[in-house]
């Protein structure tokens, strides 16, 4: 199988941390590095991390819950999206920022259930959406980004379900102006 430039990286780091625990010395790292960024398969990878200790990713959860009740919840910066988000809220405030999020797969599934509250997902540029398994009830939903039926590409892709009454839903990318984004 072939390597995506994301985990060439990921070995790259492999071999930056092996030298500085001591395991490699820098003529070693400079033949491993060359080869790695050479590589075009798995299998011609295993030569060059074959001798150094894998250390285990953490696990991350297939599924997370995010309960909000009556106040503000913001989630932004780096962190690590399951492949299912469960979003409880009641007359409250939830943005989930994933610009600069870790993904563990490329298809998010989002269950909102939600009654007069309001939810802004910002999305990663080249993300993709789909809102329409979403059952609105005297509520706004609206949706800056692609649908997923719409544009065809590598980036992530979120399927969002469920029900909101009297709520707002928006779903985005990240706004720029200048050096400013919101």
């Amino acid at each position: 199988m072939r390597l995506s430039d994301a985990e060439r990286e990921l070995v790259v780091a492999q071999l930056n941390a092996a030298v500085s625990e001591g395991r490699l010395t820098l003529a070693e790292f400079e033949e491993r590095i060359d080869g790695v960024l050479r590589s075009r398969t798995f299998g011609e990878i295993e030569p060059y991390v074959g001798d150094l200790p894998q250390k285990s990713p953490l696990a991350v959860p297939e599924q997370m819950e995010i309960r909000n009740q009556s106040s503000n919840l913001k989630r932004q910066g780096r962190w690590t999206v399951p492949r299912r988000l469960l979003i409880n809220s009641r007359s409250g405030s939830i943005k989930l920022d994933f610009t600069e999020a870790i993904f563990a797969t490329t298809v998010v599934e989002v269950r909102l259930e939600a009654r007069s509250s309001s939810i802004e997902l910002v999305l990663p540029a080249g993300a993709r959406a789909d809102i329409d398994s979403i059952a609105p009830r005297s509520s706004t939903l609206k949706q800056r980004v692609p649908a997923v039926y719409d544009a065809a590409g590598p980036g992530v892709v979120f399927k969002i379900s469920g029900e909101v009454r009297s709520s707002n839903v928006r779903v985005r990318y990240q706004r720029r102006f200048w050096r400013w984004r919101w």
